[in-house]
């Protein structure tokens, strides 16, 4: 998939765990793993606004388009 999710990257920097950003915005943390990892096929606006307010971040802050041979050497080396 073309698009790489940053999520991790931008929760290290704030220092913000996994579990405190789910009770915020109201998701399971199993969800947000699952996000995390780039392994979902979309994710709602509303969750992604949740997320970026939580965060005071912009949604390209988290989300990103690279080449598909990029994403999955990412993908592998985040696994």
């Amino acid at each position: 998939m073309a698009i790489v999710i940053r999520l991790d990257v931008v929760l290290a920097r704030r220092k913000i765990r996994s579990n405190q950003l789910a009770r915020a915005i109201g998701i399971t943390p199993s969800n947000l793993s699952l996000l995390k990892s780039g392994k979902v096929n979309g994710v709602r606006f509303q969750t992604l606004n949740a997320i970026c307010e939580f965060l005071q971040c912009q949604p390209g802050d988290i989300l990103e388009y690279v080449p598909d041979q990029e994403a999955e050497s990412y993908q592998k080396a985040t696994a």
